[in-house]
């Protein structure tokens, strides 16, 4: 692809493109979206086989993924994204490829034998952590067994996402996303893979363990190839504590509180959960909807919007930086608060009509629907999490991020622990979405004071639009829920594709939402289709968003 500009003469020709937005946060979220819809095929298969509270495979599958998914989060795409990313770009911009090819090539040695030494620690004392972790299944000793062998085959999925992920942020750094967007998809094909022939449930979660390690392997592989692709040059060498490495550190530690917290109000969730039979699994399934719009949204702007910002900061260009915030900001919510309304309006519809088959009962579809309801109000919350964030992150203060973390899991611990033994089970995910909406408030008011950022009076025009559209698409939604029996009534004799009356029903009445909601925003003038042809819009002096095909 020819660029529209030549490179800067102190720059090779692989200087990072420029990227709009709202363009690199599509083209991420196109490629997740392919992921994400492969990822619920995956769900369906796995909750068929394994089931929730009818056996012990499930549980004791979701507590072995929970481990390495839960280090990956706060130290792959968590502390290290937001420590190494910010670096390696100003490097690039300010010191050119080599300068930071070197930065990453002592980066990767340094993490890859940290995650590698701290999987051997976990893998060795997971017997102990399972008390700790699930003190629910002390009472069933095939569980608990089976918990632990199980987690101890996952683990050595953390060091390969920790490789993906220094690999991604070199990719995002240099505004290539399609490989970013696309390695997920690995995981969802290899699990589809291993786990369809299965009978068992048992056997099914050993296979489905396995089938994560060969998934990271490839993950990792992938991510590797399309960073040398697009023409960096790491070479494998020993860990060195250099003094850019050291800068790194102390940028990861204080980052690893900031984006754990969300990470560790889940993690405390599911200790309390092992006490009942299935939650995880319920868990589970109602993440499965909330982590959709959060990986299509919140993650995709944060991704692009980290690189922006960081180079808008060392250039000294603020206006570019409070625009490229207020953009993130209003197009983050135009897309999340559509998921939320839909989320709380009709969870028992879209858990029941897409999870309840095999061994996952109605019982554990309502449930999960309970979960997921709370989870839906939260969902704007986790978003704006992820859009705030990267405004400390890029000015490199990871401190005051991670402070509010640190208030949030306390906030979480006691309203957790206070819901769950009053209110029920549920208690556990309000407990989650409000200590997430404080953390919101308190990282807004701090920007406020900083001078960092405050949202422009359009901007908050543009919300209050949003959130109209929302509210009425909700309501909207919820009535049709209401009489489902109607709607399935005329479906009641088609079969597509092994889906039925119930799967076909919810599919159509979320595509009509989705349909109707443009229409919502558009009317009530939360961002007009000029406004959305712009985001799309190469600028002037500015690269074509990256091709399919890899340079």
């Amino acid at each position: 692809m020819t660029e529209t500009q030549p490179p800067a003469t102190d720059l090779p020709a692989t200087a990072p493109r420029k990227v709009g937005l709202i363009r690199s946060s599509m083209i991420y979220s196109a490629l997740t979206l392919v992921s994400r819809f492969m990822g619920l095929a995956r769900d369906l298969v796995i909750t068929a086989k394994l089931g929730a509270s009818q056996t012990i495979a499930a549980d004791a599958y979701y507590t072995a993924l929970t481990f390495p998914n839960l280090f990956r989060r706060i130290f792959a795409e968590g502390a290290f994204a937001a420590a190494f990313v910010p670096s390696y770009s100003r490097k690039l911009e300010g010191e050119g490829s080599a300068a930071a090819d070197r930065f990453a090539q002592d980066a990767l040695a340094t993490v890859a034998v940290a995650t590698i030494a701290l999987t051997l620690v976990i893998q060795l004392a997971m017997p102990w952590l399972m008390y700790v972790y699930s003190p629910g299944y002390v009472s069933d000793p095939a569980k608990f067994k089976l918990a632990i062998v199980l987690t101890q085959i996952t683990m050595p999925y953390l060091p390969c996402m920790v490789i993906a992920a220094l690999f991604s942020g070199i990719l995002t750094a240099r505004g290539r996303f399609i490989v970013y967007g696309l390695y997920p998809t690995l995981l969802n094909a290899v699990m589809l893979l291993v786990v369809l022939p299965q009978r068992e449930p048992v056997r099914a979660a050993y296979a489905a363990s396995f089938g994560v390690i060969v998934a990271g392997v490839l993950q990792a592989a992938l991510c590797w190839w399309g960073a040398s692709r697009s023409g960096t040059r790491i070479r494998l060498v020993r860990p060195r504590l250099t003094p850019e490495i050291k800068a790194l550190i102390r940028l990861a530690v204080p980052a690893a509180f900031a984006n754990s917290a969300v990470q560790i109000n889940l993690f405390i969730s599911a200790i309390l959960a092992s006490q009942v039979a299935g939650m995880r699994a319920w868990l589970n399934v109602a993440e499965r909807f909330y982590q959709l719009p959060l990986s299509l949204v919140g993650t995709a702007i944060g991704v692009a919007l980290l690189p922006r910002l960081s180079q808008a900061f060392q250039r000294g260009d603020h206006a570019d930086a409070q625009a490229a915030m207020d953009q993130g900001l209003v197009f983050s919510l135009a897309l999340s608060l559509p998921a939320a309304a839909a989320l709380t309006a009709m969870p028992v519809y879209l858990v029941d009509g897409l999870f309840a088959r095999g061994a996952f009962t109605h019982h554990d579809a309502a449930a999960s629907a309970l979960i997921l309801f709370h989870y839906g109000w939260g969902l704007p919350a986790f978003v704006l999490v992820k859009i705030l964030q990267p405004a400390f992150f890029a000015r490199q203060d990871t401190r005051t991020p991670m402070r509010f973390s640190l208030i949030s899991v306390g906030l979480n611990i006691v309203f957790g622990v206070s819901l769950f033994y009053t209110v029920g089970f549920q208690g556990i995910a309000i407990a989650t979405s409000l200590a997430t909406w404080i953390t919101v408030a308190q990282m807004a008011v701090k920007l406020a004071r900083q001078d960092a950022y405050r949202p422009s009076a359009r901007a908050w025009f543009k919300m209050t639009r949003v959130a109209a559209a929302s509210v009425v698409m909700g309501v909207l939604l919820a009535v049709a829920a209401h009489f489902r029996a109607h709607l399935e009534a005329p479906l009641a004799h088609l079969s597509f594709g092994g889906l039925h009356a119930k799967e076909i029903g919810v599919l159509l009445l979320a595509a009509a939402g989705g349909a109707l909601y443009p229409v919502l925003l558009f009317a009530f003038g939360g961002v007009t289709p000029s406004e959305v042809r712009a985001a799309f819009r190469r600028g002037r002096g500015q690269a074509a968003a990256p091709s399919a095909d890899l340079p």
